[in-house]
């Protein structure tokens, strides 16, 4: 709901999108409606289709099936209300900072060099503007890549894994930014690895072998496993007391993070049966804590599923 009460507007919807590469299918049958203002977030396993779902709805990739629109256009005729930032560096390496982001910005006839002084220091590369782009960092191509991307004032951001390979700091950075572009009523599509993104997002989809396989608030998708329960306890890596918790048919998953090994179960699940699976192997009785389901747990569990099936 907007501050005076109006339903936000649907501003990126596909419908039933799909893709083949070959006799593959990549992309099947994907669909969503993301308003104005939102984050929208595309979580996925390499190869599960997240870079074709993002290239088909930026009309960079023809579609097999389907249909896109922005602002209820065809997205032929709403290439210049959007941005693109590529999963790889795609400016040009050999041109500097600033001629890159002139470049870019008079591909959509934007010729305000004051405007264009200060999108360089939002991004704090105006140090950098006659450096070559391909010496700059990684972090800082990332700025740069995001920066040639808004200097059109776009309506919508696609943003293909926009921080992979950069520090925490800056990729805080570039968060806030988003944010910022979010305030301002700015749509993004964003695809990542990174749990800790995904629950940044105010909506997100998991897709898996080119279906989306669970969608929702960070908060509704953790609900999808339905009744579950989690226990957590200290304990060092142990591949039989893996193998041996999971072939109770009630353990859902089984993962483990340094010397924390947690445990996701069906709720009707006995807690002392999975302490005796546990003594069983190891000769000692440890105590499972209850613990919260997170959003990997659920990632996990939902395409380890699927690729057991």
């Amino acid at each position: 709901m907007n501050p005076d009460g109006t339903n936000p507007a649907v501003v990126i919807e596909a419908r039933s999108l799909s893709k083949y590469y070959g006799d593959q299918l990549v992309v099947d049958d994907f669909s969503v409606a993301i308003e104005q203002g939102e984050i929208f977030g595309l979580l996925g396993p390499n190869a599960a289709g997240k870079t074709t779902a993002i290239r088909m709805l930026c009309g960079i990739v023809e579609r097999d099936a389907g249909a896109v629109s922005i602002n209820g256009a065809a997205i032929a005729s709403a290439r210049n209300r959007i941005g693109y930032v590529s999963q790889r560096f795609g400016q040009y390496a050999e041109l500097t900072v600033w001629e890159n982001l002139r470049f870019y910005a008079e591909m959509y006839r934007v010729t305000d060099e004051a405007l264009l002084d200060d999108l360089l220091d939002r991004y704090a590369l105006e140090p950098f503007r006659h450096q070559r782009a391909g010496n700059l960092s990684g972090g800082y191509q990332r700025r740069l890549a995001l920066l040639c991307a808004v200097a059109h004032d776009p309506d919508v951001l696609f943003l293909d894994e926009p921080t992979a390979g950069i520090d925490p700091v800056t990729r805080k950075l570039l968060w806030d930014e988003f944010y910022a572009l979010s305030a301002r009523g700015k749509t993004l599509f964003v695809t990542t690895h990174y749990m800790e993104e995904a629950q940044r997002c105010h909506q997100l989809a998991f897709i898996d072998r080119g279906r989306i396989i669970a969608r929702g608030t960070p908060l509704t998708i953790k609900q999808c496993l339905g009744d579950v329960a989690v226990y957590a306890v200290k304990f060092a890596f142990n591949p039989s007391v893996h193998k041996a918790l999971l072939a109770n048919e009630a353990v859902l998953l089984v993962n483990q993070f340094g010397l924390e090994l947690r445990i996701v179960v069906a709720n009707h699940s006995s807690r002392s049966q999975l302490e005796q699976v546990i003594a069983d192997e190891t000769g000692e009785r440890l105590d499972l804590v209850p613990s919260e389901l997170n959003l990997e747990d659920v990632f996990i569990a939902l395409t380890q599923h699927r690729k057991a099936d």
